[in-house]
């Protein structure tokens, strides 16, 4: 084969929807062109079909009587899109659609009319698929169906059929795709035909196998119960249902018991717990739950462990007690089989306190012992090797690795990462050579720099640096430098693809880390790639199943792809985990807000919180601008800047002074004056924040708003123009859609009304954080109300219960 003709043949898999209008030959012509047109409206109002268009990811191909859609993005997609095409099929009883999935390989050719095509094995399984089923049904090759079932929100739509035969004597293994509301349920019609004409040659093939299954079982039976006496004469002693489910080799290191009497020291307990999870982490042999979903089963008293192994998706359980006086310590450690509460192994250590660090090393390899875990050489040695020499610098590591576990969506996250700063840098000054603390000071000035309304600055990105220069020159080749590296990458210098090579590496090391798998999910969402992200935060949750932080995430990127079924799914699993925090609670109730436009849950839900605790009217005070924005209650809005105290606000990275917020009050009380006094006031603070960070998007747009609410329109459009060059979305699909956002609001406010409105068509056809809610109440949309085009958009991102 030429060159030119290599070029020319693009094979590649894809995975193709075929859709199919029946009874379409027994039709009229202008009623099969009228069917054609609603099947084409259907489709077009897809959001899988709309997402993966916007990304260059679907091809459409008319088939006469239907039409094969051909995503190139995820097995996901054509699934997905055929439950929407299910749907809003079910508002036309005058189409009846069936349809097939398969994903196989395709090739991009030009046809007789020098136009592009596709064809291949992928198109025409696909279209085998579908034949076999009737009205209303939404088969699967046994291929996609192996696909979606790794995904735990398929399994229960994925109901088998078995083998259909197709043309040319090729045999299909077929599975219906169905839910309670969508979907056909009924076997297909070919499926009937083929279990009558097999019922001679199976039926009693599988009588006889079932009899012999039931003769066995009971034959077992007597004999145990004729040696047993009765069935309750012997304790089982057999894991729980979900024992398949759990690795044997798995484990989860409890809090220790700090029984000292000075409890303002308990958190060295928390130290040597987590320096022997740390050391059993690196075992590759070994499943070990991280520490963030452990913590929270401090309490000793009456732990109920079967319960806490099932939680945490465990077959073992380490716990255990610290007693710390003078230079002395006393370890005590017991490994638990959490299927039978059976005691495996239990040592006490009572040593000088500068023997705690090989203590814990020797705890880690008795538990591998008894796992009976595979240990190299490496693993071995990294095990052994102390942190630190020096028990006080591991007291401010400690206190600092304590504080940086809650930095999810807290108001105090910021308090909490500058705390841990002053921490670590007392650790490393007392021990320059504490590799950890230097890769936990490098974590949190790369968090505090990166995350919005943080740290922007080049004396903050110098520190990081710094932590991250000393982190490379202790031990160039540890995992956690990879990871270091990763991070810093990923927060500091936007490195997508260098901090991708560096989790490949580190991943080597720390088989167990669920951070390597988070911030995959991070770069991958940054690159676009959103179901690729979803698989990955599910991975670490499944690591750390009790990690807020990871389910939060996961939440945000099920609301950037505007599924707000499962972002509540996963935001209630958190609450389940965690009912007292409140943040949770809080996005949970924000989901009816971008949804339905519906802000009564979040209403309730934050004067509920603050009645029944006031000082948690700070924690929830930049969520209840936002709201009180939407309710335009100004009274409410004053209460909730007051909160705020110094704090911003805003979207997202992008932050406003609270002057910012004074303003906007004014703009709802309809007083002009008292507007653009309070625009000045925050456009002079904003101003000082760019020029402190004149290569950061976010704070730009920010003055770009500002600047076009005070009428400065050209300055806006600049401003606003250079932001979205600084982040474009190609290179990152998270910073760069909301920047495109929110200069579509500077546009807005500019007069530029049909920049705004391409701005904002774009991003409706994206995954990003722009909602229903917020287009229908946010007052930053106010100069394109009442445009039709606008009405428009904002309809196209409504439910379909509330577009009706």
């Amino acid at each position: 084969m030429s060159d030119e003709e290599k070029k020319k043949l693009r094979l590649e898999i894809a995975h193709v929807l075929f859709v199919d209008i029946v009874g379409y030959s027994k039709l009229l012509i202008s009623e099969q062109s009228d069917l054609l047109e609603h099947l084409k409206e259907i489709v077009r109002g897809s959001e899988e079909v709309r997402t993966a268009e916007a990304a260059g990811k679907l091809i459409r191909l008319a088939t006469g009587d239907g039409m094969a859609l051909v995503f190139r993005n995820s097995p996901e997609a054509p699934a997905q899109c055929a439950l929407e095409l299910a749907r809003a099929d079910s508002q036309h009883p005058e189409l009846q659609l069936r349809m097939g999935i398969h994903s196989g390989p395709i090739n991009e050719v030009v046809d007789v009319n020098d136009r592009a095509n596709v064809t291949g094995a992928g198109i025409n399984l696909a279209q085998r698929v579908m034949d076999c089923g009737d009205a209303g049904h939404i088969l699967l090759s046994q291929h996609v169906a192996d696909d979606l079932e790794q995904y735990e929100k398929w399994r229960p739509l994925l109901h088998v059929l078995g083998e259909c035969e197709v043309k040319h004597g090729v045999r299909l293994r077929v599975v219906n795709l169905y839910t309670d509301e969508l979907g056909n349920p009924a076997v297909p019609e070919k499926f009937q035909r083929i279990g009558g004409a097999k019922m001679s040659r199976v039926l009693w093939r599988e009588i006889v196998i079932v009899l012999l299954l039931i003769g066995a079982f009971i034959t077992g039976a007597m004999l145990f119960f004729h040696r047993s006496g009765s069935p309750s004469s012997a304790p089982s002693t057999s894991p729980v249902a979900t024992a398949p489910a759990i690795p044997k080799k798995s484990i989860a290191v409890l809090p220790f018991e700090y029984l000292s009497e000075e409890k303002a020291n308990a958190y060295f307990a928390d130290g040597v717990q987590d320096e022997i999870l740390t050391d059993l982490a690196r075992i590759a042999d070994l499943k070990v739950i991280s520490r963030t979903s452990v913590i929270g089963y401090r309490e000793t008293a009456g732990r109920n462990l079967r319960k806490i192994g099932q939680e945490l998706g465990v077959a073992h359980l380490l716990e255990g007690s610290v007693h710390r006086a003078g230079a002395r310590v006393r370890v005590n450690a017991q490994l638990i089989d959490a299927r039978t509460d059976a005691h495996l192994w239990a040592q006490t250590y009572d040593r000088d306190l500068a023997d705690v660090f090989a203590i814990q090393s020797e705890i880690a390899k008795a538990i591998a012992d008894q796992l009976e875990a595979k240990l190299s050489p490496n693993e071995k040695s990294a095990i052994e090797e102390a942190p630190t020499s020096n028990v006080a610098a591991f007291d401010f590591y400690t206190q600092a690795r304590n504080l940086m576990l809650n930095i999810s969506f807290t108001a105090v996250r910021f308090d909490n990462l500058r705390r841990a700063i002053t921490l670590l840098e007392q650790a490393v000054a007392i021990d320059s050579h504490f590799f950890l603390a230097y890769v936990a000071l490098a974590e949190a000035n790369d968090q505090l720099y990166s995350l919005g309304g943080g740290d922007h600055t080049p004396a903050r990105l110098a520190a990081a640096d710094a932590a991250l220069a000393r982190v490379t020159e202790l031990r160039p080749s540890a995992g956690e430098t990879s990871l270091a590296v990763a991070r810093h990458r990923y927060h500091a210098y936007r490195d997508f693809a260098g901090a991708r090579t560096e989790l490949a590496e580190a991943a080597r090391s720390l088989p167990n880390e669920p951070a390597i798998m988070s911030l995959a999910a991070f770069i991958d969402r940054r690159a676009g790639q959103w179901e690729e992200a979803v698989r990955e935060l599910s991975q670490a949750i499944e690591h750390d199943p009790r990690n807020i932080f990871f389910m939060q995430q996961l939440a945000l990127t099920y609301q950037y792809m505007r599924r707000y079924a499962e972002m509540a799914a996963v935001l209630d699993r958190a609450i389940a985990v965690d009912p007292a925090r409140v943040e949770t609670k809080i996005a949970r109730a924000q989901v009816e807000l971008h949804r339905h436009a519906d802000t009564r849950p979040l209403h309730d839900t934050i004067q509920e919180a603050v009645a029944r605790d006031p000082s948690i009217a700070s924690v929830v005070a930049e969520n209840w601008i936002n709201l009180s924005l939407c309710r335009r209650d100004v009274d409410e809005l004053a209460r909730a800047l007051t909160s705020l105290g110094n704090r911003g606000f805003g979207e997202s990275a992008v932050t406003f002074d609270p002057s910012f917020g004074e303003a906007l009050g004014k703009y709802l009380r309809g007083d002009s004056v008292g507007f653009h006094e309070k625009l000045q006031v925050a456009r002079s603070k904003q101003e000082e924040t760019v020029r402190r960070q004149p290569d950061y998007s976010a704070p730009l747009c920010a003055l770009a708003i500002i600047d076009a609410m005070l009428g400065r329109k050209d300055d806006a459009l600049k401003e606003g123009q250079r932001a979205v060059e600084l982040t474009p979305v190609s290179t990152d699909a998270v910073s760069g859609t909301e920047q495109r956002v929110l200069f579509a609001v500077a546009s807005a406010w500019a007069g530029a009304k049909d920049q705004a409105l391409d701005q904002l068509e774009a991003m409706t056809k994206t995954p990003c954080f722009l909602s229903y809610g917020q287009l229908k109440l946010q007052p930053y949309w106010d100069p394109l109300r009442g445009d039709p085009r606008f009405e428009q958009i904002v309809a196209s991102l409504a439910p379909k219960e509330t577009s009706k």
